[in-house]
């Protein structure tokens, strides 16, 4: 499958990088593409590395060429700026796509804890599929570290749990079976439309503080019954 993967931190090189290894022809969409020798994210990855190890099946591109090659695109930006890189990968080339929405309106310009730019009342899910109407977004994957969204064995064995929201069924169906056959996830909870995406943004700031607590960020959620 084509995969267009926006934002080249963390979670877009682990992303992009776990789907390039299964076979995925993938681009990864960043501001500035020529820049691949620097270091970028919390693993202090080049881009360049990146690339070395996608097997030939990935690279890095503008936003607008990675939505556009995207037959599934996954929003991996920073939420303070996913709006902004969104419009510029292009409305007319997230038309009628799934964009799996991995953002959080995650506020650092205070230090640590982050506060949350939208809540409560909105969230930047529910930002994203006002500003992209055409664009059928999925929120997933946002209450977990990078590591643990492509290898969820790896926390309790597998036996936890993913949220999603989204107002089309049809794609978050889809969207379940990829993170089943793509990542190994079992436990996925259809929380509803993208309105519940608030509750999933609104995890974080309990998730920074078990982070601090727990001293790892590989940890997760199990609903029980």
């Amino acid at each position: 499958m084509k995969v267009g993967v926006l934002g080249s931190g963390v979670v877009g090189q682990t992303l992009g990088g776990h789907l390039a290894r299964q076979g995925h022809d993938v681009v990864l969409g960043t501001r500035s593409p020529d820049e691949l020798g620097g270091k970028r994210g919390l693993e202090q990855t080049s881009l360049q590395e990146w690339v070395d190890g996608t097997d030939g099946r990935g690279r890095v591109e503008s936003f607008e060429a990675a939505a556009r090659h995207g037959e599934v695109v996954i929003n991996a930006t920073a939420g303070t700026g996913s709006l902004d890189a969104l419009r510029i990968a292009g409305e007319q080339n997230l038309a009628g796509k799934i964009l799996i929405d991995v953002s959080n309106p995650l506020d650092f310009s205070r230090g640590m804890p982050p506060t949350l730019t939208v809540s409560n009342t909105d969230s930047l899910g529910e930002q994203i599929q006002r500003a992209f109407p055409e664009c059928r977004v999925v929120k997933a994957l946002n209450t977990v570290t990078a590591a643990l969204m492509v290898d969820p064995i790896r926390v309790g064995g597998g036996d936890h749990h993913l949220f999603i929201s989204g107002n089309d069924d049809e794609a978050k169906r889809q969207v379940t079976g990829w993170l089943q056959g793509w990542f190994g996830w079992r436990h996925v909870i259809d929380l509803g439309d993208i309105t519940t995406a608030r509750g999933t943004e609104m995890v974080l700031p309990l998730w920074v503080r078990l982070l601090s607590t727990l001293g790892t960020p590989m940890f997760n959620f199990r609903v029980v019954q």
